[in-house]
């Protein structure tokens, strides 16, 4: 069962879930850049037919593909513990369930924006956020949960 959130209680959350978000997308940034230069290595040695690759460079390259795993996955299960969900990791895109008028919808916020000022219904996705306004938050409820 999903955790729902006020726009004040997502809101309070919202420092935390940036601080793991920037967290996830440093770490799936040292893995690709790691897993790179492994698949360079690899390929210069089967081009220049089986040169003999320098291990402890390959070693650490290795070792740091899986720290970064190991980083973003700690980072994104640490955001959905929270009740968090993260919708698009290249933009930064999360989404805090709330409900409107009695149905589940979403609040929504990217990273770079100042506050939590979108929402959308659970099949439109970011292209058919909408601006929270006065009577959205009148009539919305995080479900009592803190």
């Amino acid at each position: 069962m999903p955790r729902y959130f006020s726009h004040e209680q997502a809101t309070r959350l919202l420092p935390e879930v940036e601080r793991l978000l920037r967290l996830a997308i440093h770490a799936r940034s040292v893995y690709e850049e790691a897993d790179r230069a492994i698949d360079l290595l690899q390929q210069r040695a089967q081009s220049m037919g089986g040169i003999v690759v320098d291990i402890a460079k390959a070693r650490l390259l290795r070792e740091s593909r899986e720290e970064g795993a190991k980083h973003l996955r700690e980072a994104l299960e640490a955001i959905t513990e929270l009740g968090v969900q993260v919708k698009d990791l290249d933009i930064g895109l999360v989404d805090f369930p709330t409900t409107y008028h009695g149905e589940e919808v979403l609040l929504c916020w990217r990273l770079g924006e100042p506050r939590i000022g979108h929402w959308h219904g659970l099949e439109e996705g970011v292209r058919g956020r909408k601006a929270i306004d006065a009577e959205f938050l009148q009539n919305h409820d995080g479900g009592g949960v803190n």
